[in-house]
């Protein structure tokens, strides 16, 4: 109930700042702040760029200098990233979870007692929010169980059967971020479906592309192979064409994904792409902006937003194409 009341709070503020963008453009609320931003993978990618252009429209609206960061997915280097950004002494810094919070408790602690804001996007830092909320530490992204238990009911409502085969490929060894996918998995063996849980290498974590020939040799080695899951964007949207490589038709394995990309979107429209995950990436980008003004300027606490927003098929793609092109959606 109490993240509820602040999920609702964080949504009745952005439409306030929504309906009042005038005044705010006039005399914009965060005017001398600055804001040093984990985006996650690469400047203008798939996976990325609506979280770029829902932060870069709030920094704007709301008047705060934002220096974007990109890190490939890789976790070392997010923690490099705020190092750079804690040397710099901005007024906030977001970070992404998936170095874990171990790897980030000391370094967001030094910069909280500092004075900096310090908020969370994309993958949760659980003990972080729960420590530092009090300080404006708050989360915006999706509840990966929930987002992983969406994706798989979605790909079960596809025609799975129990005794199906499937594979998940994941980050499960990355702290929460796993949480995702084994959720998803999870799911699927409730279901009834044997399960292979495969760990995506760092490698394929920053270059999907990489990980066609690896994907395509798992699926022919395994002509049983009815379904595919998946919690990363960009792996979401080369796999067709690991099914094309493999001699795959669409439709003939079920294959449920998450984020909008380019890619995944010639995937549904191909039907090689069954479901994929819909997380509002904007949200996830103009939420801790949002977050880092109410703290800075209000003393706010942090508030928790789920930006699952549910599953995306080849029959509702196409309304929400054109916001996509625009690097909204």
């Amino acid at each position: 109930m109490k993240r509820f009341s602040i999920l609702m709070a964080g949504v009745a503020t952005a439409a306030l700042l929504a309906s009042f963008g005038a005044a705010f453009a006039a005399d914009p609320i965060g005017k001398g702040l600055t804001m040093y931003m984990q985006m996650g993978g690469n400047a203008g990618d798939g996976t990325t760029l609506a979280r770029q252009t829902g932060a870069t429209q709030a920094a704007e609206a709301l008047g705060v200098t934002l220096k974007a960061q990109f890190s490939a997915w890789a976790p070392e280097t997010m923690i490099a990233q705020f190092k750079e950004a804690m040397a710099a002494k901005p007024d906030c810094i977001e970070i992404m979870g998936h170095p874990g919070a171990v790897a980030f408790h000391d370094l967001v602690k030094q910069a909280v007692d500092q004075g900096i804001v310090v908020t969370s996007g994309n993958a949760p830092l659980t003990p972080l929010l729960n420590e530092f909320g009090p300080k404006g530490f708050g989360y915006s992204g999706v509840d990966l169980c929930v987002g992983g238990t969406l994706t798989a009911n979605a790909m079960i409502a596809q025609g799975l059967k129990a005794g199906d085969q499937a594979a998940v490929w994941g980050i499960f060894s990355q702290a929460e971020r796993g949480v995702s996918e084994k959720c998803l998995a999870d799911t699927l063996e409730k279901g009834g479906l044997k399960v292979d849980r495969i760990d995506i290498p760092q490698d394929v974590n920053s270059d999907a592309s990489i990980g066609i020939p690896m994907f395509a040799a798992y699926i022919q080695s395994h002509p049983q192979l009815k379904a595919i899951g998946l919690q990363h964007g960009s792996v979401t949207g080369v796999m067709p064409q690991a099914l094309q490589k493999a001699g795959k038709k669409p439709g003939e394995i079920i294959l449920g994904g998450i984020d909008l990309a380019p890619a995944t979107i010639d995937g549904l429209k191909a039907g090689y792409i069954s479901a994929t995950l819909d997380q509002t990436l904007y949200m996830q980008g103009f939420v801790p902006v949002l977050q880092c003004v109410l703290t800075a300027k209000y003393k706010m606490p942090g508030f928790f937003l789920n930006t699952a927003a549910g599953v995306v098929t080849p029959k509702t793609i196409g309304d929400l194409t054109a916001l996509i092109d625009k690097g909204i959606r």
